[in-house]
């Protein structure tokens, strides 16, 4: 088995990704403070193709190096729209015809295991900042909340895992 090099990947240059179709889901980044962790959500994004990131409240807005940094170019690819409400940003969405769904620990949570999304239908999911999560009225506001189960002895993802444990599971579902 050899390692393949990164000209070898065949992969979509800007203007093929914008003119790509997309997976039917945005990214709601909820006042999240690590500009790695942004720029990292902007690469899963790239990677499997997604509509757009909204990024709320504090969040940091690209150009910045640290967003750069991990991003490695995506902020170019990706479509992202700032919003200064999160919860104004997801009722937008609803009326727009979007499923809202928080990713959070939350009374009443589906496990991401058993969540099936459908391919006719347009989904948004809100990722919240890194110490206090999705904020609770957003979580109200949402259609529903999804939950990464977990067994070890912490209490959650980094949220860039978390977007990326989220956003595969929800392309691998409607590849199948």
């Amino acid at each position: 088995m050899k390692k393949l090099r990164n000209e070898e990947l065949e992969r979509l240059d800007v203007i093929g990704f914008k003119e790509a179709p997309k997976t039917p889901l945005v990214l709601v980044l909820d006042n999240v403070r690590s500009l790695n962790n942004i720029g990292s959500m902007f690469r899963t994004a790239d990677a499997f193709l997604l509509e757009k990131i909204f990024l709320c409240g504090i969040t940091a807005k690209p150009p910045h190096k640290d967003i750069h940094k991990t991003a490695l170019g995506a902020t170019e690819s990706v479509a992202w729209q700032y919003g200064k409400e999160t919860l104004q940003v997801v009722r937008d969405l609803r009326d727009n015809g979007y499923l809202v769904f928080s990713l959070e620990q939350a009374q009443g949570a589906l496990p991401l295991q058993r969540f099936f999304p459908e391919a006719s239908k347009k989904y948004a999911l809100v990722l919240g900042n890194e110490v206090k999560g999705v904020a609770q009225e957003v979580v109200s506001a949402s259609d529903g909340v999804l939950e990464i189960p977990q067994f070890g002895t912490k209490h959650s993802l980094n949220i860039a895992v978390s977007a990326g444990v989220a956003v595969w599971d929800f392309w691998s579902k409607l590849q199948g």
